[in-house]
């Protein structure tokens, strides 16, 4: 018998852990091959590929991003392919289970909740005896009838085989994420995640996981993401895998997500001391700063803790973090999410994620949406179109915000100017960016693509139009952040160039003679003139940059202003540029 166990990727650099599982389950006893596509992919190019196949049965892993492609598939295949067996499981169609057979009429089987062992009994059956009602776990069809049996008991995850030792994936580990558990299940019970129906955590064997994690690294993985709701709710498990990943990294990324507000003083002493650069990465999700809020999704957060932890892993400089918000979540209006996002972007996260409430299947808030009087969309993603506080007007308010906090805050494109603008020009964060969305919407720039020159070009068109309390440190900070987003020296600027050339000329003559001038950083290039000329760009700003990159409130005119000297590498296009600050006033001996 057959088996292709397929699902859609949202993109190509992911991979589904989920096939691969059920795979190392049943793979000894039937012929089991894999196939990934994205949901980018034609359907037709996608069924033409399976048609070529030629399998007996078709599973397919469900996700909120890909059940609606995927019912378009299995609908067209069954009109090709009528006497292959097609099954649906993963957790878009664990719950309301009878709606997903009763829509998809396509669909044969499907298994809900843990799959490994319901999948492999339902491959049995389906070559032996056909006795379906034996198969806890899963639903069929009988006699024009939806069935749909007891749930099957929990696994046990140590009798699970190893779903990463596939020789076929190692050519591509280091191209795509490998998605990796170390254990399933949650102890909080936060009413919009489906997280919170399963009650307790299980684990894998600590030393089962290192030896599958060297393994990767050993055959070239370079990003491994774990799929744990809580990675550090079990302290010592956490800080033994911490330590290990420290000792083992060989330069492979890692992304955890994390519970900030229960992370103790000495994992997080630990960490700053020893996690090397930029090789842990922490998702924290914060959702809301509202307390009313959190209780009614009863979801317990300790925001001063939380805070605690983020700035304190921020001062070590060795994790990155990404801080999750949620808009929509009960009792929280526009005013009071405008709160929640100062809040949480007054820690500065590298990147600050906005999500909309969406109300999946299974979870208590999609029970009790009439209680909050909410609408969303029928289909997945389920995503909220309003509740009693929060209209469409707002939710849609919001999609603007978000659009450009990920073009200007995510993306670090002009971090210096993003700084400024948020603390000196605009009352809030949060001000800023919807004001910018706003606009953005206004223009209809979200109708077609833009480069970075156009990030630079719509920003200060904006600013423009809405006005500057101080215009000219705003421009300088734009073009040192314009420089600083090329690895090369750009071929052009958008703003007017009002040094002439004789001047130019002169202050990279003055560089070169007098290099140990600017500072011995600069002196250690050695460069000579023509370098200058070929790998480093001028300007002068009429402020000092130092004092505003400290953030001094007031500034002293009368010090003079700056010559900014950004470097670009000659040698290598992987090294950033570097910029150097000289302050106008010492140019006297400059013969400029």
């Amino acid at each position: 018998m057959k088996v292709i166990l397929a699902t859609l990727n949202a993109k190509y650099i992911h991979t589904s852990l989920a096939i691969r599982l059920l795979k190392a389950y049943s793979g000894n006893e039937f012929d089991i091959d894999l196939a990934e596509y994205t949901i980018k992919d034609p359907v037709l190019n996608i069924v033409s590929d399976l048609y070529k196949k030629r399998p007996d049965v078709i599973g397919f892993s469900c996700y909120i991003w890909n059940i609606e492609e995927t019912i378009k598939l299995t609908n067209m295949l069954k009109k090709v392919m009528p006497e292959t067996a097609i099954v649906l499981g993963g957790p878009e169609v664990s719950y309301d289970t009878a709606y997903w057979m009763e829509r998809a009429d396509s669909v044969d089987f499907i298994v809900m909740g843990d799959g490994e062992e319901t999948f492999h009994h339902l491959l049995q059956e389906l070559a032996g005896e056909r006795k379906f009602h034996y198969v806890f776990g899963a639903a069929y069809r009988k006699d024009g009838e939806i069935r749909v049996n007891p749930p099957r008991p929990k696994s046990d995850l140590n009798t699970l085989p190893s779903p990463h030792r596939f020789p076929e994936d190692i050519p591509d580990l280091g191209k795509r994420i490998v998605y990796f558990e170390t254990s399933r299940g949650c102890p909080f019970n936060c009413q919009f995640c489906l997280s919170s129906i399963e009650v307790g955590v299980r684990y894998y064997d600590i030393e089962r996981v290192k030896s599958d994690i060297l393994y990767l690294i050993s055959h070239g993985a370079k990003t491994i993401k774990f799929l744990d709701r809580t990675f550090n709710i079990n302290r010592s498990y956490a800080m033994e895998m911490f330590d290990f990943l420290i000792h083992n990294h060989g330069g492979c990324v890692f992304q955890f997500e994390i519970t900030a507000d229960i992370m103790r003083p000495e994992v997080l002493d630990y960490l700053a001391e020893n996690a090397p650069p930029d090789i842990f990465r922490f998702e924290i999700g914060v959702q809301s700063t509202n307390d009313n809020t959190n209780e009614l999704v009863k979801r317990r957060q300790n925001f001063t803790k939380l805070t605690r932890t983020v700035m304190k892993i921020k001062e070590s400089g060795k994790i990155d973090q990404h801080l999750d918000l949620i808009a929509g979540l009960p009792e929280e209006d526009y005013a009071s999410f405008r709160k929640t996002f100062n809040d949480v972007f007054a820690m500065r996260p590298e990147e600050l994620q906005l999500g909309f409430l969406k109300m999946l299947r299974g979870t208590g808030l999609r029970n009790e949406a009439a209680k909050y009087n909410y609408t969303y969309m029928d289909h997945a993603p389920y995503e909220i179109l309003g509740n009693d506080i929060m209209p469409f007007s707002d939710i849609i308010r919001l999609k603007r915000l978000e659009d450009v906090l990920e073009k200007y805050w995510n993306d670090h494109r002009m971090d210096h100017t993003m700084e400024f603008l948020i603390t000196r020009e605009f009352d809030s964060p949060f001000d800023f960016f919807q004001e910018l969305g706003d606009f953005w919407e206004d223009r209809a720039w979200q109708r077609i693509g833009h480069q970075l020159e156009d990030l630079f070009t719509r920003l200060y068109e904006f600013l423009e139009w809405r006005g500057m309390k101080q215009p000219d440190i705003v421009l300088g900070l734009m073009k040192l952040d314009y420089f600083l987003g090329h690895k090369y020296k750009p071929r052009k600027i958008w703003w007017e160039d009002r040094m002439d050339k004789q001047r130019r000329s002169g202050y990279f003559k003055a560089l070169a003679d007098r290099p140990s001038e600017v500072s011995a950083a600069f002196a250690a290039h050695g460069l000579e003139e023509r370098d200058l000329q070929k790998f480093a760009v001028l300007d002068e700003l009429p402020f000092s940059l130092e004092d505003v990159l400290e953030g001094k409130e007031a500034l002293d005119r009368r010090q003079g202003g700056t010559l900014l000297v950004v470097l670009y590498q000659q040698d290598s296009n992987d090294q950033r540029p570097v910029y150097y600050k000289v302050n106008t006033s010492t140019f006297t001996s400059f013969p400029v």
